[in-house]
C-alpha cells in the first residue's frame, strides 16, 4: 500500500521540491479586505505588502475550508492509499482540526493520519521532505507518524525580521516597541519552541549585516545538525545576502543540502518583507 503525503502550504516548499517529492499542497487563505485568496496560487507576497501598506493594517489567513481539505484527501485515498497530512502548529492554526474532522467526516481515520507539525515555513517542509523520503522507501504511513513525532522534536526554526510593522499590525508586539524598533534600527530573532514563536535576541543595524550575523551565531548547533539538508527560506531579501548566508552555510561542510525557499502569503501576512530564516534538524544524540 502506497503512502501520499499531504501538507498545508505553509510548509513553504518550493515548486521544483513539491514536484521531486510528489507532495500534495493544501492552501490556506489570505485574506485582504473582503476578499480571499488561496495561498501560493492566487496572489504573490509583494500584493499582500502593497496591500498592507496602503491599508496600514495586515491580512488575515485562515485555514482551508473542511471541503477543500476532504476533496484532496478523496484524491489521494481513491486507489487505496493511506496518507500522512502535516499542518503548521496546532498553536497557530486550526489547520491540523479541519485536517482531523475532514477524516473523522470521510471515515478515514484508519488510512488518513494528521501530523501537528509544531512549527511553521520550511520547519514543517524538512518534515514534509523526510516523510516524503520515507514513503518513498516503502514505509508505512503508521512507519512515517512514529518517525516524524519523535523527529519533529529536533527541528530548529528561527528567523529574523527586518520590519517590526508587521508584526505590530497583527498584534504581536506594541506600538511603543514597533516604534523604539524603527527608530533603533533592531531587528529581533524568532525562534519556534513548544508550537509557539518567541523573541529571543535583538540585533541592531543594517539588516544585511544583521542576518549575517544571526547566522553566524547559530554556527553551534548548525555543527550537531543533520547534513541532509539546511533550508534558508525569506519573504524578499536581495540576492546577495541570500547567496552571502548560503556561502556561510557551505564554508561550514556540513550539509548534503542547501535550499533556498521564497516564503508563501501567509508567512509573509505576518512577517513582512525582509525575513529570513535557516532552518534545520538537530541530531537526536
Amino acid at each position: 500500500m502506497s503512502v501520499r503525503i499531504i501538507s498545508d502550504s505553509t510548509c513553504d516548499l518550493s515548486r521544483e521540491l513539491i514536484e521531486k517529492y510528489q507532495i500534495n499542497i493544501l492552501p490556506l487563505h489570505v485574506v485582504l479586505g473582503d476578499t480571499e485568496y488561496k495561498d501560493g496560487s492566487e496572489i504573490r507576497p509583494e500584493d499582500i505588502y502593497r496591500w498592507s501598506d496602503e491599508h496600514k493594517t495586515t491580512p488575515k489567513t485562515s485555514a482551508p475550508a473542511i471541503e477543500d481539505v476532504m476533496a484532496l484527501m478523496q484524491v489521494c485515498t481513491a486507489d487505496g492509499s493511506e496518507a500522512v497530512c502535516f499542518s503548521i502548529s496546532d498553536k497557530m492554526s486550526t489547520t491540523g482540526n479541519v485536517m482531523r474532522m475532514a477524516a473523522a467526516e470521510l471515515e478515514l481515520e484508519d488510512r488518513v493520519f494528521v501530523v501537528d507539525s509544531a512549527n511553521l515555513s520550511t520547519g514543517v517542509g524538512l518534515l514534509v521532505v523526510k516523510a516524503a523520503e520515507m514513503a518513498g522507501a516503502g514505509k508505512s504511513a503508521g512507519e512515517i507518524v512514529e518517525a516524524m513525532e519523535a523527529l519533529k522534536l529536533y527541528v530548529r526554526a528561527s528567523f529574523v525580521v527586518d520590519t517590526l510593522t508587521y508584526l505590530y499590525r497583527g498584534g504581536r508586539c506594541s506600538g511603543l516597541a514597533a516604534l523604539a524598533g524603527s527608530a533603533l534600527k533592531l531587528h529581533p530573532k524568532i525562534v519556534v519552541a513548544d508550537g509557539g514563536m518567541s523573541p529571543t535576541q535583538k540585533y541592531r543595524g543594517n539588516i544585511s549585516k544583521v542576518i549575517l550575523n544571526y547566522a553566524r551565531d547559530l554556527e553551534e548547533q548548525l555543527k550537531n545538525a543533520r547534513p541532509e539538508r539546511v533550508f534558508i527560506t525569506h519573504s524578499g531579501c536581495g540576492e546577495e545576502i541570500i547567496e552571502a548566508v548560503r556561502q556561510y552555510l557551505e564554508g561550514l561542510g556540513i550539509f548534503d543540502e542547501i535550499l533556498v525557499t521564497r516564503a508563501g502569503g501567509v508567512i509573509s501576512s505576518h512577517c513582512g518583507p525582509g525575513t529570513l530564516g535557516v532552518l534545520f534538524i538537530e541530531k537526536s544524540e
